[in-house]
Order: structure tokens, then sequence, then C-alpha cells
């Protein structure tokens, strides 16, 4: 089978393997897409993801879809050719968060594209039963991808916590910061500002469903989006960017008593927090750990509404081309969103 293996920063391998065989409990699925992650571009560019430093030769790639190949002893109810979305986390099920449903918390949580777990860059894939969902008969494949992170959107939501008529901020209107848009809109949020500096993503943002873009190279967006709110700040702002000054950004335009939630993952392992901004707003501030069984409602969303969603997925490469597909990520070129890798 095929393996895309990252060697060093920017540097992609594409070699041969044997395919793994199912133990019990588990399930050998063929892969077909897998979506590029944010995470992905910062091993790929950076060698880490925050404090996450790369093992090499690492396997990345978290956000698939595939068809069953065969299942493993115990497993039962799944077919060969049954098209299937793929959770990249396993958890342990038995730690004191798990039993308290803080599964993205799980002490022995293992991720499939974090050190030393390998993830979806390969042909072939052996994934525990608790990991596998159907996918819906009017999904396309590679649409199908948008699940994982239309659920860690989702997650954000709860930290969120939008009321019907609310305002929201969005920092960064990269395929996160887009689906965040859409979540915003679909719970209720009445304005919502994206600001983002590449035209083509302000494009999408707007078609996601933000009423007002800015781009922040052209001007300041804490000014921006204060003259908008007549000084009085958002509800909620959310951070998907996490690049530059942009967390402090959001502690500047939230209201007194609003909501900050930072989505993005910051390249430095040190941030400076403007603390007493936060302070003497009493601002309530959370991050986001991925998703936690918000993958189920993100399927169902993207089946109810194609329009919406499906524009997402500009550029489809196959695995062979996996080098300077991501060079043109890292790059923003030729109008990219979201970008799927085919194993097809």
């Amino acid at each position: 089978m095929r393996i895309a293996r990252l060697l060093a920063p920017r540097r992609f391998e594409l070699s041969q393997g044997e395919p793994p065989r199912p133990q019990a409990g588990q399930l050998l699925v063929r892969v077909n897409s897998v979506g590029v992650c944010g995470s992905d571009l910062h091993y790929y560019a950076e060698g880490r993801v925050g404090d996450i430093e790369c093992v090499y030769p690492q396997v990345i790639g978290h956000e698939p879809t595939g068809t069953v190949v065969e299942a493993g002893p115990g497993v039962t109810g799944w077919n060969s050719g049954d098209r299937v979305a793929l959770e990249p986390a396993i958890y342990c099920y038995h730690c004191e968060f798990c039993r308290r449903g803080l599964h993205n918390l799980c002490t022995n949580l293992r991720f499939m594209s974090m050190p030393p777990e390998p993830g979806y860059f390969r042909d072939y894939v052996t994934v525990p039963e608790t990991n596998v969902l159907a996918l819906p008969k009017p999904l396309d494949l590679a649409v199908g991808t948008l699940f994982e992170p239309l659920a860690v959107a989702l997650h954000s939501m709860k930290f969120a916590a939008i009321s019907t008529g609310e305002t929201a901020a969005v920092f960064g209107a990269g395929p996160i910061g887009l689906l965040t848009i859409a979540a915003l809109k679909l719970s209720g949020a009445g304005r919502v500002w994206a600001v983002e500096p590449v035209a083509a993503r302000r494009e999408m943002a707007l078609a996601m469903g933000a009423d007002a873009v800015f781009n922040p190279d052209s001007g300041d967006p804490v000014a921006w989006i204060l003259g908008e709110t007549h000084r009085r700040g958002v509800d909620t702002a959310i951070d998907c960017a996490a690049k530059g000054n942009t967390i402090n950004q959001c502690l500047r335009i939230a209201r007194m008593a609003g909501r900050v939630v930072i989505t993005g993952i910051p390249s430095e392992v040190h941030v400076p927090l403007e603390f007493h901004e936060m302070r003497r707003k009493e601002l309530a501030y959370f991050t986001v750990r991925r998703s936690n069984h918000e993958s189920e409602l993100a399927l169902d969303l993207l089946v109810r509404h194609p329009k919406l969603f499906a524009p997402l997925v500009t550029h489809c490469r196959p695995v062979e081309q996996i080098a300077e597909a991501f060079d043109m990520l890292e790059h923003y070129r030729d109008g990219v969103g979201k970008l799927v890798i085919s194993f097809a």
C-alpha cells in the first residue's frame, strides 16, 4: 500500500508498505479521501503543533473517509464496501474524564496523526469499531471529510453559547473559521464579523454567512469591530487563527462579561496574554480541544445543507501530488479553501 510519510519540514516521501490486518474489535478500511487540517500544515511547515514535536518519519492526516474492507474478530454489522467516516481519536473509556463523558480529555488519549500514532495518509488503516461512523449516502466521500473539522466547530459552540440574535466575530477564515461562521449562523447568531487577510477566503466567509469581512493587512480589526459595535464589542469572539496578536485582539473586542473562545492552535509554545483586559471585563475565556461526540450532528448537517458546505472543498489532489498540494495550501494559492488528498 502507499504511505505518505513526512520526513522533515516540507519534505514528503511516498513509500510502500504492507496493509495491516484487523485485530479483535477492529475494522480494516480502505482510505479514499483525507482532508488537510491546519494542524497538518503546522506539522508540515514547522515540524510541530504547539509544544508537540514531530517524530520522523511521521504519517499525518486525520480527516478521513473510506470503505470497509474486512471486519476483525468480534465485529458485526459492517459489510465490505460500506462507506464510512473515521474518528481519529482513540479513547480508553475507563479514565476519570471518559467516565464523565469528557472523552476528548481522555487521560490515555491516542490520536491518529499525533506522535507516536500514524495518521491516515495511507491506503489502508485498522481502527477500533467505536471509531467508525456510517457515511450517509448523499455525501460525496471528499465532502464527507468535513465531518471532523465541522465537529470541532460545533464543539466550540458549546463555549460560544450563542443566544438568538447575539453578535460574534471570527478571526481566521481557513476551513475551521469558515465552518465556525456557518455554525454560528445555524446557532442563531445575529451579525457576524470575519477577519481574514486572504481575499479568496474573505469571499468564502461571506458565502458561509458572515455579514462583514475585514482585511487585517489594511488596518486595525479591533478599531473596525469596536466602531461597528459603537464601542460595545461583540458577545462572543472566536479565534480560529491564533496567529500574531489575534488572541489579544479577541480580548479587546469582546464586550463586558463576554465570551472568548480560542479554537486555533498557536505556533508558539508560550503566548503573551493581556490578562488585565480580560480581568477588567470579567470575560469568560475558553479553549477548544478537538470535539466530543459532535460527529453525528456534523454528518447530519453536511447532508441537510449541501449547498452551504460542499463548496468549501475547493481542491482534491491525488496522494502522488501531496508535496505540491501542501505547498499550494501553505501559500494560499489558487483560491484554495479546503484541500482533500485522494487515495482513490
